[in-house]
């Protein structure tokens, strides 16, 4: 399973471009901040992460405000040059 739900505004994003089929991409700059618990433990967690959306997702995205913050799920990938943890955003949730 590779499922991945975050709550995170964006941070960066890049102009939208088009994938060689032809579909709309959007390269983003997330940010995440939580109070989780681990070991029975609080923890704070804060994190940037880089994210690509691909399609309808992609538009959608490119018009939300950076710094507001988002609901969103998708599965994690590697960048094209393999190094790293790349967000697939998949779905856009009003949920926060």
């Amino acid at each position: 399973m590779n499922r991945v739900l975050l709550t995170a505004q964006i941070i960066e994003r890049k102009a939208l471009r088009y994938t060689p089929a032809g579909l709309p991409a959007l390269d983003l700059v997330l940010k995440h901040e939580s109070d989780v618990v681990e070991a029975q433990q609080p923890r704070k967690v804060a994190m940037d992460i880089k994210a690509v959306a691909i399609g309808s997702i992609a538009e959608q995205l490119i018009r939300c405000e950076i710094g507001v913050p988002l609901g969103l799920a998708g599965f994690l990938g590697a960048p094209r040059n393999g190094r790293g943890v790349l967000l697939h955003i998949t779905e856009l949730n009003d949920t926060v």
